[in-house]
């Protein structure tokens, strides 16, 4: 009997636990449904590319990941440039080419932020809509837009309506109109102060500046999702391949940590000398553990065996090759973005 009641109580915790986490209910962020079509030529934007002396127009160049400024290395040809969301094509244009395509809120959320000038960032005209399904906030960003209709603080429903598709932003043309989505976590509540600390001047755009948001797979999200709703962020994140691990003097509570509860691993109330934190390629924190590992500063103690320079799929952010890597200044700052150990 006692070991039945234990049993259901095991079970009770674990329904618990799962009912912590909402459904997504994720939508597209416009009427184009190709992603889910398998058509992934008719979704994305393409990008214009010149590689050893040919010109192209890959639609791949519009997706999530490493798939940009394209170089040959040993480890083959492979993209070096990180594209931290999606780039989605227009399925409307008016008589001049120009897009008349809605940009939709991808889930029920809260108007974050608002930017309505052109010319005040790489994004151009953009908005951030903040999510939370029970595992942290969370944050849609739609980029390059021609009009905005939300306003901050407002709250907007999956699928509603929030600005109209465009090409503001640096390098973006008419024919190569796109709204560019991200989905992301927030790194830093203390963003500004080091926004100052490395660019000695005041940050524009508050917490929601582009360098403090890191963007998950949007598009194998939306797939996956599509696919089978009952999904959830973190079980989503699990499946994600962690590239290198940093170990890093403990020196207090990451506020990252304790805005992510998925991200913890182990005990964290448990005193340890150090933390070790598990990255993907482009630097998204995937896991945080207590180590008992001595460090008197950021060390990399694991990273992915690799045939050519881990610069190439990193965002330069370490150096080296093989199973040798060593962060690089963009690298630390990086995790002192993370850890906050910085300007104390």
């Amino acid at each position: 009997m006692i070991s039945r009641l234990f049993l259901l109580c095991l079970w009770a915790l674990a329904l618990t636990a799962q009912s912590s986490a909402q459904p997504l209910k994720l939508r597209l962020p416009t009427e184009n449904q190709a992603i889910l079509e398998g058509r992934p030529d008719k979704f994305y934007m393409y990008v214009n590319r010149i590689f050893e002396g040919e010109a192209s127009k890959p639609w791949q160049g519009g997706g999530y990941g490493f798939v940009r400024n394209i170089k040959r290395t040993e480890a083959g040809v492979v993209g070096t440039r990180f594209h931290e969301g999606i780039d989605i094509r227009p399925v409307k244009r008016d008589s001049a080419g120009r897009p008349l395509d809605e940009v939709r809120a991808l889930a029920i959320g809260n108007v974050a932020y608002v930017q309505p000038s052109s010319g005040a960032s790489n994004y151009g005209k953009y908005v951030v809509v903040e999510h939370n399904w029970g595992d942290g906030p969370f944050f849609s960003l739609y980029a390059h837009l021609s009009t905005i209709s939300v306003k901050l603080g407002q709250r907007v429903l999956a699928g509603q309506a929030i600005a109209k598709m465009g090409y503001t932003g640096v390098g973006i043309t008419r024919s190569r109109a796109h709204v560019h989505v991200e989905l992301n976590i927030l790194l830093s509540l203390r963003f500004d102060d080091w926004h100052r600390m490395k660019f000695g001047a005041d940050n524009k755009h508050g917490l929601h500046n582009g360098m403090n948001l890191s963007g998950l797979d949007i598009a194998t999200l939306l797939i996956t999702h599509h696919k089978d709703p009952r999904i959830t962020i973190p079980s989503f994140l699990e499946q994600t391949a962690t590239y290198f691990k940093v170990t890093s003097p403990r020196r207090g509570v990451l506020e990252l940590a304790k805005r992510y509860p998925w991200l913890r691993k182990g005990d964290h109330n448990r005193p340890s000398p150090s933390w070790e934190i598990s990255f993907s390629p482009s630097g998204f924190p995937l896991a945080i553990a207590p180590s008992q590992r001595e460090v008197s500063k950021p060390l990399v103690t694991y990273v992915r065996t690799t045939q050519s320079r881990h610069e190439y799929f990193t965002l330069s952010r370490l150096t080296g090759t093989g199973r040798r890597a060593s962060l690089t200044k963009s690298g630390l700052l990086h995790l002192a973005l993370i850890t906050g150990e910085f300007g104390k």
